[in-house]
């Protein structure tokens, strides 16, 4: 242990973590590798972790010149000059980053600026990275001395595998990072996401200090079992983590008063304090038993999120942006629903459509109860937003992901099409949001053979159509039923359109039923997910109304 013990402060850190237990690391096998970080193999020796994060990062495939450790004895004396260490100022890619101390020594402390200006130095294309300086104060821990950090650092940025995805170097991927940290919470955290979306006027602002909760608020012994697993399978961990945190975060609050005002104060104390409620493994056991998507789903999501981005011309920090749009209260006005009530429905939705403003496409007020016009206002538009209110007073709608064109595919057939995206929802007489079945009970997908029995026997004459291929240009690759391993008659089944009817269902067993006129409906229910019904079973409309999605 001795050669990895030049930055450490011994007294600040953990017992456990200074054990002498002669482990040795022989494996290669990525299935066993993989097991052993998330039991922690090599976390109770300090000087075992060293020697696997320096066989992990050398195996990571980098960019052809990639600085090591002889650029920076070269150029470290060039750039800091006879400046105290402890005084540097940090890049302004960092963004005002907390700088951990991890129990570093005052040594250590100091050699993190050093190595943060000399990587800035070798790579100017960096435009945003918050995480370094917490990956750059880790990583000291388990080098012998500054120029072998600046090395396992460099490899880490120069990383030139598309697939191996590790540090956001740019806003533009940091942002679409939280974009689609925002919709797997929307997912996978619905009942925290409930609390944020009822405490917090921009919902993505709480979720933009993910990073944060990890590479700075996260206590030493907990980023480093976390950044054991990372090493090996790669940034899917770190949002494994992070809803984790989420998740304790709603479970051991719930209830309580906040501390103070401020949601994302209260999560990042939460985070700091973790020790108090949560162990490292019983963290890493909550991540993991989270059923997320799959890498290749995530990395989608993270293209869609970037490509809204861009379109909005939004891929640098500017100052006071607010890059979550809520719905203008100036601009809004709807028969059905509440400025306060669409910016909840806005919550739901998936974060690079919530960058854009709520445009009405069509309103049975103005344009009469047809459905000829409802399809001839709404085609075209991708995705839109489906309201409804009863002569009862109830509320209800959807989110449709995909263009009503698509109803065309099946020819005469009443054929359904959708994506995992899609959902319906209640406002009146309680809010309550319905997921695609399919995806929140994954099982079913299997059992069911035929269309007929995914809506609750009610669509017993509708045939599926095959599944249609997304085109590259869409904004909502993710999700499309091609991305899941799911039997073609039950894998697109949420939205249907013919000249005599529309058929909306598959959320938590609930479908809706509009007739052509446009004037009646009905819904199905299923018992077997304990939820209420949509609204009535048969209702009379009072307004129905469609919003697109403006840039």
């Amino acid at each position: 242990m001795d050669e990895y013990n030049r930055f450490v402060d011994w007294e600040k850190m953990d017992v456990a973590v200074q054990s002498q237990d002669p482990k040795e690391l022989s494996c290669t096998e990525f299935q066993e590798l993989k097991q052993l970080a998330r039991q922690g193999y090599w976390a109770k020796n300090h000087s075992l972790r060293a020697k696997v994060y320096h066989k992990l990062i050398n195996n990571i495939p980098c960019r052809t010149v990639t600085p090591d450790a002889n650029v920076y004895r070269d150029i470290v004396v060039k750039i800091i000059g006879k400046r105290s260490s402890s005084s540097l100022p940090l890049p302004e890619f960092v963004d005002n980053s907390l700088v951990p101390t991890y129990c570093l020594n005052a040594e250590g402390i100091g050699a993190v600026r050093k190595i943060i200006l000399c990587v800035a130095n070798q790579f100017p294309d960096i435009s945003f990275c918050p995480a370094l300086p917490s990956v750059t104060a880790l990583l000291l821990h388990y080098s012998r001395d500054e120029a072998e950090c600046f090395e396992k650092v460099c490899r880490i940025l120069a990383c030139n595998d598309p697939s191996k995805r590790l540090i956001d170097q740019t806003f533009l991927a940091f942002e679409s990072s939280c974009m689609t940290f925002g919709d797997l919470v929307n997912k996978y955290c619905q009942a925290a996401h409930k609390l944020m979306v009822a405490v917090s006027e921009d919902v993505l602002e709480v979720y933009s200090d993910w990073q944060r909760w990890l590479f700075g608020e996260l206590p030493m012994v907990y980023i480093a079992r976390v950044f054991d697993v990372f090493l090996v399978e790669g940034y899917k961990v770190l949002y494994r983590v992070a809803l984790a945190l989420l998740k304790f975060f709603h479970k051991v609050r719930a209830g309580q008063p906040m501390e103070s005002d401020n949601i994302q104060q209260d999560i990042r104390s939460f985070v700091r304090d973790i020790a108090k409620s949560v162990t490292p493994e019983r963290l890493l056991e909550k991540a993991f038993a989270i059923r997320l998507f799959s890498r290749k789903e995530i990395q989608l999501l993270q293209m869609a999120n970037e490509k809204a981005l861009q379109q909005k011309g939004i891929t640098v920090k500017q100052k006071r942006q607010n890059v979550h749009l809520a719905v203008h209260a100036e601009n809004f006005k709807s028969e059905i629903v509440s400025v306060k009530e669409m910016r909840d429905i806005w919550s739901w939705i998936p974060e690079r459509f919530a960058l854009c403003q709520p445009l009405l496409l069509f309103t049975t007020l103005e344009h009469g109860c047809s459905l000829n016009r409802f399809y001839s206002h709404s085609e075209g538009h991708e995705p839109t937003l489906l309201l409804i209110k009863t002569t009862a007073k109830e509320v209800c709608g959807a989110f449709l992901s995909t263009d009503w064109s698509e109803r065309r595919r099946g020819g005469n057939k009443l054929s359904f099409f959708g994506t995992g995206e899609c959902f319906v929802f209640r406002l009146q007489p309680e809010v309550e949001r319905y997921e695609w079945v399919i995806i929140k009970h994954p099982e079913l997908a299997m059992s069911v053979s035929e269309p007929e029995n995914h809506a609750s026997g009610s669509s017993s004459t509708l045939s599926s159509s095959s599944i249609p291929a997304d085109p590259s240009d869409r904004l909502s690759p993710f999700l499309s039923a091609r991305h899941f391993n799911l039997p073609s008659k039950t894998a697109s089944m949420f939205m249907a359109g013919s000249s005599e009817c529309i058929i909306i269902g598959g959320g938590d067993g609930q479908a809706l039923y509009l007739d052509a006129d446009l004037n009646h409906g009905r819904t199905s229910h299923c018992d077997t997910f304990n939820n209420q019904p949509l609204c009535s079973e048969s209702f009379q409309i009072s307004v129905l109304e469609v919003w697109g999605f403006r840039d």
